[in-house]
């Protein structure tokens, strides 16, 4: 954790910027946004499997589209029926 003391005499936008200055200089901010978006990697066995799920669900969208079926309601039964 990072701290900073007043000074004597030390006005608050001073003490503010030696604080930022601080926190760049440590490097939280940099390690803090790097995690913010990290996405572990998944298994070959679980990339696999959803290549194959959305290949199934893609030939039956488009079999609906060619009977002038498919609408949200079908889409919902359509991924409702993959997943059993």
């Amino acid at each position: 954790m990072i701290q900073v003391k007043k000074k004597e005499k030390e006005t608050p936008e001073s003490l503010i910027r030696r604080f930022t200055r601080r926190v760049q200089q440590s490097g939280v901010l940099r390690k803090v946004r790097k995690q913010r978006f990290h996405q572990p990697v998944k298994s070959k066995t679980k990339r696999r499997e959803e290549a194959l799920y959305k290949v199934d669900i893609r030939k039956e969208i488009n079999r609906m589209k060619k009977l002038g079926k498919f609408d949200e309601e079908a889409l919902r039964e359509i991924k409702k029926k993959m997943t059993r």
